[in-house]
Order: C-alpha cells, then structure tokens, then sequence
C-alpha cells in the first residue's frame, strides 16, 4: 500500500485490499459503534465472525469432516509441546524429520517427551542441498507420530512429496506451507501453522487435527494445548486472540475471491521461477538448495561478493525492498514471497538484483 514490497519471512506482509479492509471498520465495525478487537468473543456476532472463518478455510483447503479447525494459542513453538502433550504416551516414540531450523528446533524440544527418532534426509549433492526420496526414510513401526517440516523458512527447503507411513499419523508443521499450495489433507493426522506468514497477524495458529486423535492428552498436558479441550469449546476454552482470528477471515475471503489455493498456487509458481532465474543466470548470485527442493516461499541467496552485502541491503531497502537480510544462522539474503507477495514486489526485486550487479561488477 505503501510502495513498499515486505520481504519478510513473518510476521509477514497481509494483502493489501485485506489491510484496507481493516483499516476502514477499525473503529466501528458493521455499525457496532466498536472494533471487531472490543467484542465479547461470545457474542453472537464474533461467534458469527469465527463461523465464517473456519468454513472459509475448511472450503479453501477441503477439509475433511472428520478434521477439526482449531484456532489457538502460542505460535509453532508451542505446537512443539503441544503435539507431544496430546500424541506422544508415555514411555512412547515419535520419529522427527529434520530438514532444516525448525524441524530441529521441534525435534530438540520434542526430547522432553520421549524416545525421539531424528532422521536427517539433507545431503549435500554437487554443492545443493538435496532431500533423500521419502521413501527412504528409515521410518520406526512403533512411532505414535511421524513429524516434519514441508517448508524450512530459514533454509529454503521444500519438501513436495507426502511421505507413506504406513498408518503411522503424520504430523506437518505447515507454517510456511498452509495455503500456498495444494494439500491433500486426508493423508495427515495433523497439522499446524502459525498465522504470521499466509494467514494473518503473530499470535494465533490454526490446527488441523483428525478427530480419532483426540481424547488422548497426557495427564500434564496444560489445558490451553489440550486438544480435546480446544475442540469440544469450540477453540474459546479461553479467550482466543479474536483480532487475529478476524483477520484471518479477511485473508481467507481475499484468498477465495482471487480463485482459491489453485490459483494462487500458480502465482506462487510464477514468482519462484522468476527469482530462481534471476540468480540462476547471474553469476553474481548464488543459491544452494537442488531444484527439487528450492521452496516456493522462502528464497535464500548468497551475493559471489559477500564483502557487498551491505550495500546490497542499504540499496536494496532505498528502493524499496525491505527486509531482505538472510537468518543470522545461515548469512545472506532472503526473499520470503508468501501469497500477499505481487508478482510486481518480485519483478522489482529481480530488476534491483540485475541493476545492482551491473553496478558493482568488477
């Protein structure tokens, strides 16, 4: 709205017409005479609010019957405990693919649960990072879960296939996946996402959990990350983060009024293609993740010249390209093109990129 492309990786950029929807009932809301944010979260008309969205989504990404949408607390880090809390019996083992930060950040706090199974399919090949065919995980039999991560933020691999387990529920951090793309949900026991990338605001995760899963929660588990708890109330066990959940109803109506995951699906394709070429074809820029596992979201680079980065970030954000510096784990840059990314922030960003080289070449 600004002029300003938002690059990054969350809290994320919310679409534009999503914004200014926003802005113009802040104060008063369908006549309310209040914000949507000042409502009793029991009232008839939030309740109304919290109908839409769930059914929003659940239409967006085809949701089983058999699945409940719950809006919750607590952010991806909390789902790491609250999985376990809720699949992981005592004395039980869970397998945990890690692929990248997060999927470790899971796997680590997972340990404070039980027998954990990390499986690390990353291998370098020819100077890419490359992901071994699911198929070859050395998945246990006797695991209550199977966790991974389709789409690392921080590193920029994606992962597109679903693995076969086998009956043994899969449970996907989709945090930077969810809505970006196509998912046959049917195929997960669950799923979460914190809102802060293709949803809305910091502050509320939606989960996707199939219903035979629940009723199973350690005794220990907080009632706040109880599964059952969230789904029998209605996900207003206690006061849920009600803007936040507003908001994501406006994401969800922009996203179906735009023609839906198929559509923005092909969007997302053609903005990742574009920056792929950009740095494929540019000897100045560099990217490591093997074709079959570049993400669509998250697009990591390195300039041949690191010595520039600086000047690369200071010309890039006068021009209105901002938030471009890489995670401070793995340097470099970082463009995080989530489905409020236009395609015009990415053709700008591409011809920033092939002017600043032809600038500084040596």
């Amino acid at each position: 709205m600004s002029g300003i492309f938002n690059f990054c990786a969350g809290p994320a950029m919310l679409p534009a017409p999503v914004m200014q929807k926003a802005q113009a009932e802040l104060v008063n809301w369908q006549a309310h005479g209040c914000s949507v944010m000042e409502l009793s979260h029991r009232s008839k008309s939030f309740m109304a609010v919290a109908e839409h969205a769930e059914a929003s989504l659940r239409s967006l990404m085809n949701i089983p019957d058999n699945y409940k949408v719950l809006f919750m607390h607590g952010g991806g880090r909390g789902q790491f405990s609250a999985v376990p809390f809720n699949l992981l019996p005592v004395g039980g083992k869970a397998d945990y693919v890690v692929t990248g930060s997060w999927s470790k950040a899971a796997a680590k706090e997972a340990n404070n649960f039980g027998e954990i199974n990390v499986i690390e399919p990353v291998s370098d090949v020819d100077g890419k990072k490359t992901v071994t065919d699911s198929s070859k995980w050395p998945l246990s039999s006797d695991s209550a879960y199977v966790h991974y991560c389709p789409n690392e933020t921080v590193d920029g691999i994606e992962i597109f296939d679903v693995p076969e387990t086998h009956g043994v529920p899969i449970v996907a951090d989709m945090s930077s996946t969810i809505l970006s793309r196509h998912i046959d949900v049917s195929k997960f026991g669950l799923i979460y996402a914190g809102a802060q990338k293709n949803i809305g605001p910091s502050g509320l995760t939606i989960v996707i959990v199939r219903e035979d899963l629940l009723g199973n929660a350690r005794k220990e588990t907080p009632s706040v990350f109880n599964y059952e708890y969230a789904a029998v109330n209605g996900s207003m066990y206690n006061t849920p983060p009600t803007f936040a959940w507003y908001l994501a109803g406006l994401v969800f109506d922009w996203l179906s009024e735009l023609g839906g995951v198929a559509t923005i699906s092909e969007i997302n394709q053609t903005k990742a293609q574009l920056l792929y070429n950009c740095i494929d074809n540019n000897s100045f820029y560099k990217n490591n993740i093997s074709s079959a596992n570049r993400s669509l979201m998250n697009v990591p680079f390195w300039l041949a010249d690191e010595s520039l980065n600086d000047a690369f970030l200071t010309e890039a954000e006068n021009a209105g390209l901002v938030a471009l510096k890489g995670h401070r784990s793995v340097g470099g840059m970082r463009a995080s093109i989530y489905n409020a990314m236009p395609l015009a922030g990415v053709q700008a960003l591409v011809n920033f990129m092939n002017a600043f080289a032809e600038r500084h070449k040596g």
